[in-house]
């Protein structure tokens, strides 16, 4: 049997759209997790800020992740919901998005995950996000 740590990196590894916006799994924890994507000015819309979609992906992925590491064995996750409150322009070096599990029941896990804006020391929430997860049976097994 594996640890949560190690089913989430092992799924998220292979991601390949999370791997297109440059994004890595930093943390990972029983109930949370942590996604940093580096600015890529491919990623940017016309303004120049990193694009809603980017940063939406990333805190998608967050939640997702968040709840696989709460699902029960032999189960995958989807979302089937969420809304994401964009709260600044996504200016800056490093974008953080970290997820946590709300409450993980048998068949729907409710997640919250915020996105942050780093460059240097400085930190400014740009997002935040509520999403609604459900647990699958893993295809593979079927």
């Amino acid at each position: 049997m594996t640890t949560h740590d190690e089913r989430v990196r092992r799924s998220f590894a292979k991601q390949a759209f999370m791997s297109t916006l440059g994004a890595e799994l930093t943390v990972v924890e029983q109930g949370s997790v942590e996604i940093q994507m580096p600015f890529s000015a491919s990623l940017t819309q016309q303004d120049g800020f990193l694009h809603a979609g980017a940063v939406t992906a990333v805190l998608d992925s967050a939640c997702g992740y968040a709840a696989l590491s709460v699902a029960p064995t032999g189960c995958e996750v989807l979302s089937v919901e969420f809304k994401v409150n964009l709260l600044a322009p996504a200016v800056g070096k490093l974008f953080v998005a970290q997820a946590h599990v709300k409450r993980a029941g048998k068949k729907l896990t409710v997640c919250s995950a915020d996105a942050f804006a780093r460059t240097g020391d400085k930190q400014k929430i740009i997002a935040t996000m509520l999403a609604t997860i459900i647990n699958l049976p893993n295809p593979a097994a079927r």
